[in-house]
């Protein structure tokens, strides 16, 4: 069995969970109050120094970043190479994908939305410019395709179809871009351990109303 260190309100926590769910593996959840800076403690740092969450310790292996978590699980624990095919093409598609969702979706949506979220600042016309660009290229990789990656399920659609659940929860409007309303409203079905996410969202969205 796998420890997790998480919050249920951050979305790699979840996809991490999502994942794991998928797999049919066991997480010893070991929640951690942020707020409390309680990923400061020593005893946390002997095992992230970078101190973030998720971490998962897989029998005194400890590894953190939620794509590499997702990466890992699936390359020891899973049955065959569908979530992360082993063709180096279907590979190269998937990691592609996770990169957008680290480096460019994820990072405009929240430096759009947080500021105004958390901070209660006016919204940035650049920096909504910025998140629609990425949410429209999103668009563009869901126009001929099922998955994110493909004509299959990949761990791309668990990081991807989480970070649209919280573009969904502030307010965004979706319905504009229609191949992700198709494809998430089908992640919605498919993707196992959604009923994670939804709790997730729930504490999310309290924090949000604070």
């Amino acid at each position: 069995m796998c420890d997790l260190y998480y919050t249920p309100a951050s979305s790699p926590c979840r996809v991490v969970q999502m994942v794991a769910a998928a797999l049919k593996i066991k997480l010893r959840l070991k929640p951690l109050n942020l707020h409390s800076k309680e990923q400061l403690l020593p005893e946390f740092l002997k095992i992230n120094p970078q101190h973030t969450v998720p971490t998962l310790v897989d029998n005194n292996f400890a590894l953190w970043e939620s794509r590499s978590i997702c990466i890992y699980l699936v390359e020891k624990y899973a049955k065959d190479d569908s979530l992360y095919p082993k063709n180096p093409k279907q590979r190269a598609l998937v990691n592609q994908r996770l990169y957008f969702d680290m480096g460019m979706l994820t990072k405009r949506m929240y430096d759009f939305f947080f500021p105004q979220l958390i901070q209660n600042t006016q919204p940035d016309p650049q920096k909504f410019k910025e998140m629609e660009e990425a949410v429209e290229l999103l668009d563009i990789f869901l126009e001929n395709s099922a998955y994110a990656a493909g004509e299959r399920l990949t761990i791309a659609d668990f990081a991807l179809a989480v970070t649209v659940s919280v573009c969904e929860l502030t307010g965004y409007d979706l319905n504009k871009y229609v191949n992700i309303s198709r494809w998430y409203e089908s992640m919605k079905l498919e993707l196992p351990g959604w009923n994670i996410n939804e709790e997730g969202l729930n504490v999310l969205r309290q924090y949000i109303k604070k």
